[in-house]
């Protein structure tokens, strides 16, 4: 994020972040009242990571100027876009567990 100095960049690490200590916390709370597997992981989540992952190797493997640079700062955003909708899925699934008698 330091070396890429753009609000965009940093906006998406902290919803990235941010989503992973909040689905974390709810898959160990959900596993607490005996209902973890009523929160399944998704294939969405799975894609998501592998795109994560990717921007990342993308944008630490070149210079923050490099058109390399740009595309992995695209995969990002295609990440975070993922990421809010994996989430909401995640929080659907929890929500109507919960809802449950």
């Amino acid at each position: 994020v330091s070396s890429y100095q753009s609000i965009i960049v940093t906006l998406a690490a902290m919803i990235i972040t941010s989503r992973e200590i909040i689905i974390s916390a709810l898959r160990e709370w959900m596993a607490e009242i005996g209902k973890k597997h009523s929160v399944v992981v998704s294939q969405l989540g799975k894609i998501k990571t592998c795109v994560q992952m990717l921007a990342l190797v993308v944008m630490l493997a070149n210079q923050p100027t490099s058109i390399w640079a740009n595309f992995g700062c695209g995969l990002l955003i295609i990440a975070v876009i993922m990421t809010i909708w994996s989430m909401y899925i995640y929080l659907r699934q929890a929500k109507r567990c919960l809802a449950e008698p």
